[in-house]
């Protein structure tokens, strides 16, 4: 089985890439299923309605979020009515949404499931015991467990790779916006990467103007972040091949498609 993962979309350019790109990656690597973490889709931050629909129509089976899920206020009038869609599953009880879902493809069940690290981000649950649950949960429908960890610090990720180690088919780090080159298989059989990096602007920084950010750092005055749609773009993604019976990965390949890494199908 192949899981396909696509980097945070960044606004207009970086949904601009998925409907470019993904349907020539579908045809390339013929995953089983698609999955896209959509929580900066909306002009940098957030999600719509529309945008949302529009992932499912391109290909996706999930769309994750991370810690600008609720910048786009329309989103409390359909996240519950969002079967493929989640967000972190250890923000405080009660919150609209899920944080885990079951997809069935081709019969057999995949289980995917959104948490979101504490370091340097707002304080919220434990990442660390709520992914004990609900991969105690997941364990008792399927073997294929795919987690999208989205975290700032580099440590917390990789923390939460060796904890679940063995328990996961998966771990794939999202929210910072930069491709690390560390793809792996730990020993335990458990894909990793420290993060997938960004689906947008590629001569931005983290997807905003370049100009407003130096300008930011320079004279620690506020100013106003928007999505570059001047520059040039990219997409980054992931490929874990996943045996079925034990849930273990057997091969990670990171993707990377930009005018200095043009894709080749």
């Amino acid at each position: 089985m192949k899981i396909l993962f696509i980097g945070d979309v960044v606004g207009s350019p970086g949904r601009d890439m998925v409907k470019q790109y993904l349907p020539k990656l579908k045809e390339k690597y013929r995953p089983n299923m698609t999955i896209i973490n959509g929580e900066n889709a909306a002009a940098g931050k957030g999600i719509t309605e529309k945008i949302y629909k529009e992932f499912l129509e391109l290909g996706a089976q999930v769309v994750t979020m991370g810690n600008h899920t609720w910048d786009k206020k329309e989103i409390f009038e359909f996240i519950n009515d969002a079967k493929y869609m989640i967000r972190p599953a250890n923000f405080p009880e009660g919150t609209p949404g899920n944080g885990i879902v079951f997809i069935n493809i081709n019969g057999k069940e995949i289980a995917v499931i959104n948490i979101q690290g504490r370091t340097f981000l707002p304080p919220l649950d434990d990442p660390f015991r709520k992914v004990d649950e609900l991969i105690e949960e997941a364990k008792k429908r399927t073997s294929v467990i795919f987690l999208d960890f989205h975290a700032e610090a580099t440590s917390e990720k990789q923390a939460m790779g060796w904890y679940v180690d063995g328990r996961v088919s998966v771990v794939v780090g999202t929210h910072t916006h930069t491709q690390t080159a560390d793809e792996r298989i730990l020993p335990q059989g458990t894909g990793y990467i420290t993060d997938v990096g960004m689906t947008g602007p590629y001569d931005g920084i983290l997807g905003v103007e370049k100009d407003a950010v130096i300008n930011r750092f320079l004279t620690n005055l506020p100013v106003r972040f928007e999505t570059d749609k001047k520059g040039r773009t990219q997409l980054n993604g992931f490929l874990v091949t996943i045996d079925e019976k034990s849930g273990q990965a057997s091969r990670v390949e990171r993707i990377l498609i930009n005018d200095d890494h043009p894709f080749f199908g």
